[in-house]
């Protein structure tokens, strides 16, 4: 390879990283074959994949691995412990060149319960589907742990192995154990504990280890109340201890499960030109394939055509025999011996959501692409989304926002602050004296601002904004509201930043009477409205703290004709202060500041006397 063709190679490389999330998943990297090579996981992709191309990286092994790699392609989920998981499941599968591989075949243990007639739960490496329902595997020891001790003090499942029977029972074949006579067991098998209640104690524990625990929560939470009412509060803190156990641990992954085997899952997101199509193949309760592919629209194809379409090529490319395709909504294709599901809930609901992340990740790290090779191209679609959310009949490509400033109404000022084109336009900030409010009233400081920034915006013939952005609520919106459409007869949309008890921004507000805009709090549109609104505070606050440390740098001597500030601060570091200045002498006076300018300030601090006297 020429230094050339690597320096290309690293370029391409280090464009694919700067596009990473920073989100947890597994990374995979591939050979000038399309070999994977190298499977790693991450807590944040980003950081770990971008620190194998530091140039101060001197591991040799390292280094030899970066020559090798040619392309990058990563899965995102939700936890480390599935970043975890589905490494393992990959590294299993592919048996990368440069991955340490298990020589002892051991894997993550999981937990069974048995299909016994009075079930055993405990924790297994060896998976038997005729022994009974497997659970997990968990990456994390302690985590398992923590579930079997939960259920043990819960419902206190037996230990033993041996086979309990009706007929044994019935007969008085078994003896009362040891954990029977320190509670660790109920002895279903010599009848001191039902098998209605015994199964409904094991039924509890499945739904614990699917983790669906919040019936559960409640219980437990109602439970320590009635307790705690009841003044039993050694029985109200054990329950409350097992409320926290309950609340604090992970049951079980998103990323496998063994109750899924040789499943594919397809979603796509599409846009008015682009469809991404994202495939996962599940085999033996591992995710071991992963892709998200990129579709061109040509004749305004739907999401079904372009589902359909993906599903047969990914399935034919990938030599794909699964029986059970897991979509998100119902589709007319009809494969033969194939069953498309849409599931609502559980295991299979899990996968399809974390195929849907993957894809919708996929298409914002290509339009993050796009975007880094064309700038307008981002302040345009976040105009559109503007746009869009308010309703405006155009793009807003001149955004305005006011803030007010004063401390009790002294020093009162305002600021007004332009975007363009979703950026800051500085050269367009404009900063208000408050002239005609007397004491601190936000709503007369406002309208006056906006009076005197669109009359003049008006009588000068300038560009008015296509949007105003208000830093307060609806009597914010309303007094703006007044003075640009009642007084001055203009129409201009009025917009809203509300904050909450804490003072944090939570709701954009438009229209009349103001109503909520449906946005996320952290939603990139959201969080550049926010920076507006930041923006204008901060320029408003910064023009009240010069104002203000201007008056108090004013001393009385700026107030004599004839004393400039060079007198001034000699006077200043000679006398200290005005007060003993204003005591002095004549002599002290002109030994500080010459004969001319001492009879200046003498005569002022003594109107009634001679100025030429000493």
């Amino acid at each position: 390879m020429t230094k050339e063709e690597n320096e290309k190679r690293l370029a391409y490389l280090k464009g694919i990283v700067s596009r990473l999330p920073d989100k947890p998943g597994s990374y995979q990297y591939y050979d000038e074959h399309g070999t994977i090579i190298y499977v790693g996981k991450a807590k944040n992709l980003k950081s770990r994949v971008s620190s194998y191309f530091h140039a101060e990286v001197d591991r040799f092994k390292t280094k030899v691995l970066v020559s090798k790699i040619h392309d990058i392609s990563y899965t995102v989920v939700n936890t480390e412990e599935d970043a975890l998981l589905l490494e393992n499941s990959l590294i299993k599968k592919y048996n990368p060149r440069y991955n340490v591989l298990l020589k002892d075949g051991k894997t993550y243990p999981s937990i069974c319960v048995t299909n016994e007639m009075f079930p055993r739960i405990f924790k297994t490496r060896t998976i038997n589907k005729r022994w009974g329902t497997y659970y997990g595997p968990y990456s994390h020891i302690g985590s398992m742990n923590a579930v079997l001790e939960l259920i043990k003090k819960l419902y206190h499942p037996r230990t033993c192995r041996q086979p309990i029977t009706k007929d044994g029972i019935e007969q008085g074949k078994y003896r009362l154990c040891l954990d029977y006579h320190i509670k660790n067991c109920g002895g279903p098998c010599c009848g001191k504990q039902t098998m209605e209640d015994y199964r409904r104690g094991i039924e509890q524990a499945r739904e614990i280890l699917k983790g669906n625990t919040r019936g559960l929560l409640r219980s437990l939470h109602d439970e320590m109340q009635r307790l705690a009412g009841e003044l039993r509060f050694e029985e109200a803190e054990e329950v409350k201890r097992r409320y926290q156990l309950v609340a604090g641990f992970v049951a079980k992954s998103e990323v496998v499960s063994h109750t899924i085997s040789n499943v594919d899952v397809f979603t796509i997101t599409s846009d008015d030109r682009t469809a991404f199509i994202n495939y996962i193949h599940v085999t033996a309760g591992s995710i071991n394939q992963s892709f998200t592919f990129e579709y061109r629209k040509k004749l305004d194809e739907t999401d079904e055509e372009l589902l359909s379409l993906g599903i047969v090529e990914m399935r034919e490319r990938f030599g794909s025999t699964s029986r059970e395709i897991i979509v998100p909504f119902a589709m007319g294709l009809s494969l033969d011996g194939v069953t498309l599901t849409v599931p609502q809930r559980g295991d299979k609901k899990t996968l399809l959501d974390l195929s849907e992340m993957n894809c919708r990740q996929y298409r914002f790290d290509r339009l993050k692409q796009a975007e880094k090779l064309n700038p307008e191209q981002k302040a345009v679609r976040l105009m559109k989304e503007v746009q869009d959310a308010l309703h405006l009949p155009k793009m807003p490509y001149q955004i305005e926002c006011f803030d007010n400033s004063n401390i009790s109404g002294t020093d009162a000022v305002a600021a007004c602050v332009v975007f363009k084109k979703m950026k800051p336009s500085k050269k367009d900030y404009r900063k208000y004296n408050i002239k005609t409010v007397a004491g601190p009233d936000d709503y007369a400081s406002m309208k006056e601002v906006v009076r005197r920034r669109y009359s003049r915006l008006v009588e000068e013939g300038q560009p008015l904004p296509d949007l105003i952005v208000t830093d307060g609520g609806r009597g914010q919106m309303e007094v703006v509201r007044e003075v640009v459409e009642d007084e001055l007869g203009l129409s201009i949309p009025i917009a809203g930043l509300a904050k909450d008890d804490r003072h944090r921004t939570n709701e954009l507000l438009f229209g009349f009477p103001p109503v909520v805009v449906g946005m996320k709090t952290d939603s990139e549109l959201f969080r550049l409205l926010t920076r507006l609104q930041d923006e204008v505070h901060r320029f408003a606050i910064t023009f009240h703290r010069d104002k203000r440390s201007k008056h108090a740098l004013h001393s009385e001597l700026d107030d004599i004709a004839g004393i400039g500030p060079k007198t001034r601060d000699a006077l200043l570091k000679a006398l200290k202060s005005v007060k003993r200045i204003s005591e002095a002498d004549m002599a002290t006076l002109a030994e500080a500041a010459g004969q001319a300018k001492a009879a200046l300030v003498y005569a002022h601090f003594h109107p009634s006397a001679d100025g030429e006297k000493s």
